[in-house]
């Protein structure tokens, strides 16, 4: 199937009309764009499971707070759809922001309590602006499968609840975090590190791959896992958290890790902000983090 660009919500309901009617099953990645490999793997976990994949590039305002990058957020459409085409995209949706919201628009979706610790504390709104974003994506697409990197945790666990919460009918697929040969996490805002920059970023892998080495040798105690993550974090400019939470709940967890869990961090390397996490499960447990589930 050659991949096909709409820019319009009707378009793109017309395209997806037509795949159903051939009895195709429909993977969605939404996207802000400026794509790398971490991107392709989740249209590459989508190509093979589903008959037609719908990626989605839209730079989403309502999610930038006063004084973030908004205007500044890397931009490389010929390369996106480069990468999508080469990864095994369908369809390519790339709508203007008057598309999404048209004047007038004042309806969102509120996420609750999940969207306050970690970076809901740093973002106030960013969450809000997420999860609306996404309900209104998953509602044009009507996926049956849709998939989001682990690398923004805290993202995939608050979708996975408005999924339930507001019974949406497509299964959440979170796809493991997509490294550098260095540990770097693969993310958009790395091309704004300058050389010295981008090494001293290796501080955030280096920590938490140092602390889950030492759980996956035994170590549940939470103090010294948070003492082994935090140890390379001086050569970062500012720290905004390091904490290890429930993996569902994102409660902060004190004493052990006795349950699946997530250690989290966020900090500034030069002016960029980084996040990163790993994911730390006992071995009684049956997997880590956000799980696929079933349709409602």
């Amino acid at each position: 199937m050659a991949m096909r660009v709409v820019r319009t919500i009707a378009d793109l309901r017309a395209l997806i009309r037509t795949i159903r009617e051939q009895g195709h099953r429909i993977g969605f990645v939404p996207t802000m764009g400026f794509l790398h490999e971490g991107h392709g793997a989740l249209i590459r976990q989508s190509a093979a499971r589903c008959d037609a994949t719908v990626v989605s590039i839209f730079v989403n305002p309502t999610q930038f707070g006063p004084g973030e990058d908004l205007a500044n957020y890397p931009r490389d459409l010929e390369r996106d759809q480069g990468l999508c085409l080469e990864t095994g995209a369908t369809v390519l949706f790339m709508p203007e922001v008057s598309e999404i919201y048209p004047t007038g628009f004042q309806t969102h979706v509120e996420p609750g309590r999940l969207a306050e610790p970690l970076c809901g504390r740093f973002r106030p709104g960013h969450f809000r602006g997420v999860a609306t974003v996404v309900a209104k994506l998953l509602h044009m697409v009507q996926p049956d499968l849709a998939f989001f990197g682990q690398k923004d945790y805290q993202q995939a666990v608050v979708i996975r609840r408005m999924v339930r919460d507001l019974n949406l009918p497509v299964d959440v697929v979170v796809v493991p975090t997509v490294r550098d040969g260095d540990g770097l996490a693969l993310s958009s805002r790395n091309a704004y590190l300058a050389p010295g920059d981008r090494e001293r970023a290796l501080a955030l892998s280096q920590g938490l791959l140092a602390a889950k080495a030492a759980f996956d040798a035994g170590e549940r105690r939470t103090q010294p896992l948070l003492d082994l993550a935090r140890g390379p974090l001086g050569r970062v400019d500012q720290m905004q958290y390091l904490e290890l939470v429930d993996a569902q709940t994102l409660e902060p967890l004190d004493g052990v890790v006795d349950r699946s869990a997530a250690l989290c961090v966020a900090a500034f390397v030069g002016t960029t902000r980084l996040i990163d996490n790993v994911l730390l499960t006992p071995s009684v447990e049956a997997g880590p983090g956000p799980q696929n589930h079933p349709r409602p």
